[in-house]
């Protein structure tokens, strides 16, 4: 997909606004996103993607240079491959795998806040994928079964028990 602005580049930043359950959307290449001072469009007050990566990762932009201060001074760095936080901020990405594991506790609220969930699950292909559908939606019934179980919601967990029984037996007749 190309650029909104310039029609030549391809797109690099995408963005939605939804407005009254009214949907728009905006394409443009890096180029134009900088020139136009990477304003996103419908805001007013100039609302930047600087100031919306800052908010999702914790950031003060207060010193005016455009560049990303942390709130709190981490001394957080990988063990593997030296990076520390604040340089993943300024870079926007991370170093290796293990940086996962060493900037767990700051990463988790980011990933949270953006996807929802801390937990990557991935898509699975509709043809292949029945059965590992049918075993989450499983697992996700057995949480939901155990947090009525613990409210002592029990015609509740009877009948969610009663789901899983059945998609067990889907199970059986796709396997068997």
């Amino acid at each position: 997909m190309n650029c909104q602005e310039c029609g030549k580049k391809p797109a690099s930043l995408h963005f939605t606004k939804i407005v009254n359950g009214e949907k728009t959307e905006f394409h443009f290449c890096e180029s134009c996103a900088r020139e136009k001072g990477d304003l996103l469009p419908g805001t007013t007050n100039g609302f930047s993607i600087h100031n919306l990566l800052s908010g999702l990762l914790d950031f003060d932009l207060s010193n005016g240079n455009n560049g990303f201060t942390a709130k709190t001074a981490p001394t957080i760095h990988c063990d593997h491959c030296g990076l520390t936080y604040t340089q993943f901020t300024k870079l926007g990405r991370l170093g290796c795998v293990d940086c996962y594991n060493n900037f767990a506790e700051k990463l988790d609220g980011v990933l949270r806040r953006v996807h929802g969930n801390t937990v990557h699950v991935g898509k699975v292909p509709k043809r292949s994928g029945g059965l590992i559908k049918y075993k989450r939606e499983i697992e996700d019934l057995k949480k939901d079964m155990m947090t009525r179980i613990e409210r002592e919601e029990f015609e509740q967990a009877a009948k969610i028990r009663d789901e899983i029984r059945e998609i067990e037996k889907k199970i059986s007749a796709q396997e068997g």
